[in-house]
């Protein structure tokens, strides 16, 4: 290293001293010169000062990357369980779900997200249930009993204004796609288009139709119904739950809602061009994968499970919102 700096001095420091007596006589000249040949010396002899070096050339951060919204949404299910009793959830805290910064909506930052917006949930009672997680984050917690009590009136649509932040809210019950099909079509007649759409349903075709087939085709009307309603930008899919046939309380239910059934009827979602992964409109809520993570524990009857399933399908629409209007809380 000495070698190669004493080079260094001799070959830039010798022609300097010679250059400054010619451009003496010119201050224009002899500045110019003198500061063309001070930063060549200095692009010659830094590799020889690593201090030197290590402040020209910024070290790599080890803060996570930025990653796109597609990779961000793409990991958003990315959340495990707890063993514990009762049981809970939380995002990874490994990549790509930590570099996205998933996080738990309080009720004030979920208020002010949906301010001011109508949200229309459409489906059976999985989606019943999570019209009800969207009303527990966002109402004052000593007004859910009677909202509870009104939203759970069997087979009944809801309705309910939040004064607080403005926002509207509409639970249709439509258990069978036919019914959603008929929904879209009202929104585009009546040209009022939700700010968020949340649809599912699957468990009555099962159970009363018991074929996955015909289920893939009304899916497919909901489809071109969906695409037509093109003004409400956030529309989401509320899967079905993975179902424990040992906990199902009737034998009908234990021979047309097994695993296998369940299995092909997912299929057909997947098939339809209904989801936003496939092509669609709809952006998957994973219930199914939820589910499954809680656990038979987090279910008494084998399909409607416990409301912190429906919380962390919330919390996933919610930070996906986030995500596709490019805010952050």
């Amino acid at each position: 290293m000495m070698v190669g700096a004493l080079a260094a001095f001799f070959v830039l420091f010798v022609p300097m001293g010679l250059a400054g007596w010619h451009l003496s006589r010119n201050k224009v000249l002899f500045f110019s010169g003198a500061l063309f040949i001070s930063l060549a010396i200095a692009v010659h002899l830094t590799p020889y000062f690593p201090s030197i070096s290590r402040l020209l050339v910024p070290l790599p951060s080890s803060s996570p990357p930025v990653l796109s919204p597609i990779s961000c949404l793409s990991s958003i299910h990315d959340v495990f369980w707890s063993s514990q009793d009762p049981p809970s959830w939380s995002w990874s805290r490994s990549n790509p779900a930590l570099s996205c910064g998933f996080q738990k909506l309080t009720r004030s930052d979920a208020s002010d997200l949906l301010n001011g917006s109508w949200i229309l949930v459409a489906g059976d009672s999985q989606a019943r249930l999570l019209a009800l997680s969207v009303l527990s984050l966002i109402l004052d917690p000593t007004a859910m009993d009677a909202v509870r009590a009104d939203l759970f009136k069997r087979h009944s649509d809801y309705h309910i204004s939040v004064p607080e932040n403005g926002a509207d809210l509409d639970f249709v019950w439509a258990p069978y796609e036919l019914n959603l099909t008929e929904t879209l079509r009202r929104i585009e007649v009546n040209e009022r288009y939700p700010d968020v759409v949340v649809m599912g349903d699957g468990l009555w075709h099962m159970l009363h139709f018991t074929s996955a087939l015909d289920y893939g085709v009304a899916l497919r009307d909901v489809r071109r119904s969906a695409t037509g309603t093109g003004r409400s930008r956030h529309m989401f899919w509320l899967g079905m739950p993975t179902l424990v046939s040992a906990k199902l309380n009737t034998e009908e239910k234990r021979m047309r809602m097994n695993m296998s059934i369940w299995e092909a009827y997912e299929q057909e979602v997947n098939s339809s061009g209904l989801l936003r992964q496939f092509g669609g409109p709809f952006l998957l809520l994973d219930v199914g994968l939820l589910s499954r993570g809680c656990g038979s524990r987090c279910t008494v009857d084998g399909m409607h499970y416990d409301e912190v399933v429906y919380e962390a399908a919330l919390h996933i629409m919610l930070n996906a919102l986030l995500i596709e209007s490019h805010q952050r809380i």
